[in-house]
């Protein structure tokens, strides 16, 4: 089994978040399906109660050593909305 490394940026909650969020959750609820506008907006994915969720792997590069490896990461490149950085492990 292999693992893949993910980097993501997330941007905080904002109005349209928000929005977009009360049109998905009355979707979810009324059993219908989700707007493809909406379900752009969350990459096809559940919202994320942090915020967007937006990739980052073009400002990452590998690195690697002896004994380890992972990313680089340019910081200066990462979107200014961008409040938190998300490493996740895949299996």
């Amino acid at each position: 089994m292999s693992m893949s490394t993910f980097v993501r940026g997330i941007v905080p909650p904002d109005e349209e978040w928000k929005k977009m969020k009360a049109v998905y959750d009355t979707c979810v609820a009324a059993n219908l399906e989700i707007p493809d506008e909406v379900d752009a907006f969350f990459d096809g994915e559940e919202p994320d109660a942090s915020g967007v969720v937006i990739d980052l792997e073009e400002h990452c590069r590998e690195w690697g050593g002896i004994e380890s490896e992972g990313y680089e990461i340019d910081v200066k490149a990462i979107p200014k909305h961008v409040k938190t950085i998300r490493f996740y492990n895949s299996w």
